[in-house]
């Protein structure tokens, strides 16, 4: 008997509630209600632990629900329903992700293993695991004597094996400078660990700063955010449509905290004020 194909299902469609910018087609910020109704509360001095962690964790649920559907790969199946026992035609015939998909999530320690480890249980979830891995960074701020950020240290760190065929996942809380992100990569070239099929960065909050370091650096890497923190424009650059007077933007302190930001996210994640 001939297969039933319900249209609907052969091409899912699906596409990214975000903010108009003029940053980029690789820039994704994800500014809905209801995400940014847990950031701002997560970012609050009045949420600590065990309610910041949970937040956390639905926090990059979204992200990486987001970073699948718009950049992992699909195939066709056909799956019988229950319903198969009782009619020939109980069967999905149609799209999923495709389960053989490889990916790579780069843990960053300094931040804490949070959301990571978020980010690497989904994707087990819905792939098979065999291709899923965790690589693991410990990365620190380089500062100057005025505690200005002036790049990043990679003290240690633990890469599974080679990113071609992979997708690699960045998911860092702060896009502050993109020193992190920046030497993480570096790292990865560094131990030849070869080019993957596609880098994603994901973060809570990004700063036009980040978009144009991380844009010199690796112009290829899609980000995806929640939020985009500019704080520190100019009111008549705040009243424009973010990018479009990029170089008169700015995020980050004279210290290189993000305004207004959430201060200190990788300190409430792991309770460790150092």
């Amino acid at each position: 008997m001939q297969a039933v194909l319900d249209s609907q299902y052969q091409n899912l469609p699906f596409n990214h509630a975000e903010m108009d910018h003029a940053y980029g087609e690789n820039v994704h910020i994800l500014s809905t209600p209801m995400l940014m109704t847990l950031l701002a509360r997560v970012c609050s001095p009045k949420v600590v632990q065990p309610e910041a962690n949970r937040i956390f964790t639905e926090l990059y649920i979204a992200l990486v629900t987001a970073v699948v559907n718009g950049e992992f790969p699909r195939s066709k199946v056909e799956i019988p329903s229950r319903m198969i026992e009782h009619n020939e035609h109980g069967v999905y015939r149609g799209e999923v992700l495709d389960p053989d998909v490889r990916c790579a999530v780069a843990a960053v320690a300094r931040a804490g293993i949070l959301p990571s480890q978020v980010v690497f249980d989904r994707l087990n979830l819905l792939f098979h695991p065999q291709g899923i891995r965790e690589d693991c960074f410990f990365v620190s701020r380089a500062v100057d004597k005025g505690q200005k950020v002036v790049g990043a240290n990679v003290a240690s760190s633990k890469i599974g094996g080679s990113l071609a065929d992979h997708i690699l996942l960045l998911p860092d809380p702060m896009g502050a400078t993109g020193s992190s992100l920046v030497q993480t990569l570096d790292t990865y070239q560094e131990a030849g660990a070869g080019d993957p099929k596609r880098i994603v960065a994901m973060h809570l909050i990004v700063t036009p700063e980040y978009l144009k370091n991380l844009k010199k650096r690796y112009p290829g890497v899609v980000v995806y955010a929640i939020r985009l923190d500019r704080g520190l424009s100019p009111q008549d650059v705040l009243e424009t449509k973010p990018g479009t007077r990029w170089d008169e933007e700015r995020g980050l302190n004279d210290v290189h905290y993000i305004v207004p930001g959430g201060g200190g996210i990788g300190e409430v994640i792991t309770n460790s004020w150092v």
